[in-house]
């Protein structure tokens, strides 16, 4: 009875360990500069909605603060010039061809008036994005996917944990923007009371002070709130890109090829190479031997070359096939160790001679040069 419990509790313990074993290993490896790259081209980067609004809206209230004199300025002369001419408009010729004119003239005012303040924004939440993400333009993100259309898929991401963190980041977010509006309207509202006794010019200058001085104070909260939604955001990008070992290598396989492969192919390239430097070969002057190690052809014509050409070289094996071939096509084979080793680990093949051999190359050549001259003879 006690094996048999035994053999279940093996058997219970086996099946645990299988189903929480993970078959694609564990994320643990740093996102290669490959997948980080295939990730940007689709879109994928760590970027914070957050941070950007948050610039914008500081930037704005800041410019507001910065431009409001000129702002002051051109809408109490649009005013005056309005009460100037308001006797035009209550006469029995002001239309709808008038009325069109005059709202058209207003609004352009007005854009003319608030453009630098929309420009400085645009601009620097322009720039906030750069800073994120640098610049790349791809449509990727903009590519119908039916992955986003699963039900399931969507049912997950609503109750996923990055949904949980921006439910908590957007409470905390509105908790404190409503203590920093309710602080400042509590310590403003005797001020507020005030207000009758103030004239109109007075009354909108601290209106607007107040405005802006709050709009900047939120915008502040706002950047800290940003600031760390972006830290968030990259930490989280580089969690999400995360490789196992397994898809390291596979990826190393992907770029730089099997290795097994890449063995084949170059098996092929160097039978190919020997191939050609076979059936070259009897174009050699002279073979030059180790005698048994190493075997180097050359060829030497003024027309085509100003020094000798190795055509062939060899070690072991394939230098018995050259002084093999040699024999074969009636190629002198000479014996020298020295060069022999020099040419075959320092010339490549179809390179000339370097001039630090040209003395004990054309030592071979002559004593070959000699011996056709005397078999002629």
């Amino acid at each position: 009875m006690e094996k048999e419990e035994m053999l279940v509790f093996r058997y219970v313990t086996t099946m645990r360990l299988q189903f929480f074993a993970d078959e694609g290993g564990d994320k643990t490896e740093q996102a290669t500069p490959k997948k980080l790259s295939d990730a940007r081209k689709k879109g994928q980067v760590a970027k914070s909605q957050e941070l950007s609004t948050a610039v914008m809206l500081l930037a704005f209230f800041v410019a507001v603060k910065v431009f409001v004199g000129f702002i002051g300025e051109r809408f109490l002369g649009r005013f005056k010039e309005t009460y100037q001419v308001i006797d035009v408009y209550v006469t029995d010729e002001f239309g709808p061809a008038m009325a069109g004119a005059f709202m058209r003239e207003g609004l352009l005012d007005i854009l003319l008036i608030c453009l630098p303040l929309f420009a400085v924004a645009v601009v620097i939440a322009f720039l906030v994005n750069i800073y994120q993400v640098k610049w790349r333009v791809t449509t990727d993100p903009l590519k119908p996917k039916l992955s986003k259309f699963d039900p399931i898929k969507g049912f997950k991401r609503i109750f996923s944990k990055d949904k949980i963190f921006v439910l908590i980041k957007d409470v905390f977010k509105i908790a404190l923007i409503f203590y920093v509006v309710y602080s400042d309207l509590v310590d403003a509202a005797g001020a507020v009371v005030a207000l009758y006794d103030f004239s109109l010019e007075q009354a909108i200058v601290y209106v607007g002070d107040f405005v802006i001085n709050l709009g900047i104070k939120l915008s502040a909260i706002y950047l800290i709130v940003g600031l760390a939604d972006y830290i968030y955001q990259k930490l989280k990008f580089k969690k999400d890109l995360m490789m196992s070992k397994q898809e390291v290598k596979d990826e190393y396989k992907q770029q730089e090829g099997d290795p097994q492969v890449k063995g084949k192919i170059k098996s092929k390239m160097r039978e190919v190479s020997q191939r050609r430097m076979m059936q070259k070969l009897p174009e050699a002057d002279v073979v030059i031997t180790n005698p048994t190690h190493f075997a180097c052809a050359i060829r030497y014509d003024k027309e085509v070359s100003e020094a000798p050409v190795l055509i062939a070289k060899g070690a072991d094996y394939l230098a018995q096939k050259i002084k093999d071939v040699a024999k074969e096509n009636g190629i002198p084979i000479v014996e020298n160790k020295p060069l022999a080793r020099m040419l075959y680990y320092n010339v490549d093949l179809e390179s000339e001679i370097p001039r630090e051999l040209y003395q004990m190359t054309a030592e071979v050549l002559a004593y070959v040069y000699r011996l056709k001259n005397g078999g002629a003879a």
